[in-house]
């Protein structure tokens, strides 16, 4: 099959989650025999014009010039050159700046499918006025696609109740990790389990603020590890209100996955504040570095980890967990999560899903174009 993806900033992955799910899937079906395209930016590190035997197709992106409106011309530049190809398929990642061009996006020959990722209009960085351009976002991506995706089963509800829509579930996945090397922790100054940390986005629905406000009121001395992108707006606020606390450190962005692994892996308790949308990849991620995970406390997060972590709804519970937690008591949570990857995350385990389903719309296609009886 010849299938394009669209949606992400382009791989290899040097900025997120939807752009390591894109490597990963794009290399898996590749490997599978596959004509596989991803779109990236034009300022997109990797500048060659494929990878690892994906297509890659650059377009012009201003969001650095431009801000968020950038997002959007990038959107419509990379389906306005989808339109002179004569793909398959195209896997859209995400709704939020793509949709609005939904109408553009070729429909002749070709199915779209589209992986509506989470409730992005939840996210509160958003003010109120582009919150309800995001909901109608969503909206448009149930329009203008012929299949949809949900990667967590709240959000495949959440898609029937609120439009009707039957989706079909496939979540991320992750690669098991089960050959740690403490030589990384020498580049940090850090030592096996004596340290905490989390990986995130630094966005207030993520509850960096909480984790921190509960490590800075505890009692622990332990390092704590923030690994995200901090020069920003948001990030700037948190490093000024946790300036006094030598244990907090702001690393910023790490996407050399073998060390996030390791990093994940020697820590005491990882957090996971995530709060908006689905299945979210670094949870996964998480699961497979055999870490200790500490939760915030909602249905996205639960339906994955269940029993098998600790969670907080406050700043008063992080100080609490990181005062009495040691990973060394809690490692049938680790072992549960390790075989929750590998028995239903794994990747090549939804590489074969995705698969399935792009075989499934392609002929299901083929049967109302040729009006064959279902």
């Amino acid at each position: 099959m010849k299938i394009a993806i669209i949606g992400t900033r382009g791989i290899p992955n040097h900025y997120g989650g939807f752009e390591q799910f894109a490597e990963y899937l794009a290399k898996g079906l590749v490997e599978r025999g596959h004509d596989i395209t991803v779109y990236n930016s034009h300022s997109h590190p990797y500048q060659k014009s494929e990878w690892n035997g994906v297509k890659l197709v650059h377009c012009k992106d201003p969001e650095d010039k431009w801000g968020t409106v950038g997002q959007f011309v990038y959107d419509l530049n990379c389906i306005r050159h989808a339109r002179t190809q004569s793909y398959e398929i195209i896997l859209q990642l995400g709704y939020t700046s793509s949709t609005v061009w939904g109408w553009l996006l070729p429909r002749k020959n070709t199915i779209i499918t589209t992986n509506m990722d989470g409730l992005e209009w939840k996210r509160t960085k958003y003010s109120k006025p582009v919150r309800a351009f995001i909901k109608k976002a969503e909206y448009l991506g149930t329009v203008f696609s012929d299949h949809w995706i949900s990667d967590s089963l709240g959000i495949q509800d959440y898609l029937l109740k609120e439009y009707n829509v039957t989706s079909t579930y496939i979540p991320y996945g992750a690669f098991p990790f089960e050959n740690p090397d403490p030589e990384i922790l020498l580049s940090y100054a850090l030592s096996q389990y004596g340290y905490n940390m989390l990986i995130a986005r630094l966005e207030p629905e993520n509850n960096v603020d909480t984790i921190l406000e509960g490590v800075s009121k505890s009692s622990s001395k332990l390092p704590f590890l923030v690994v995200g992108k901090h020069a920003t707006t948001y990030g700037e606020y948190l490093k000024t209100k946790y300036a006094a606390f030598d244990q907090i450190k702001f690393i910023g962005g790490i996407y050399d996955i073998g060390a996030l692994n390791n990093l994940r892996y020697y820590s005491n308790i990882y957090f996971h504040g995530h709060s908006v949308g689905g299945t979210n990849p670094s949870l996964l991620e998480a699961m497979a570095s055999q870490t200790l995970i500490c939760a915030n406390q909602n249905e996205f997060n639960s339906t994955i980890l269940e029993q098998d972590a600790l969670y907080f709804s406050n700043s008063d519970q992080v100080k609490r967990i990181v005062e009495t937690t040691e990973k060394k008591n809690y490692l049938s949570f680790v072992r549960n999560n390790l075989n929750k990857i590998k028995n239903i995350y794994e990747w090549n385990t939804i590489i074969d899903q995705y698969e399935n389903h792009f075989r499934q719309i392609t002929q299901r296609n083929h049967e109302i174009l040729h009006n064959v009886p279902s």
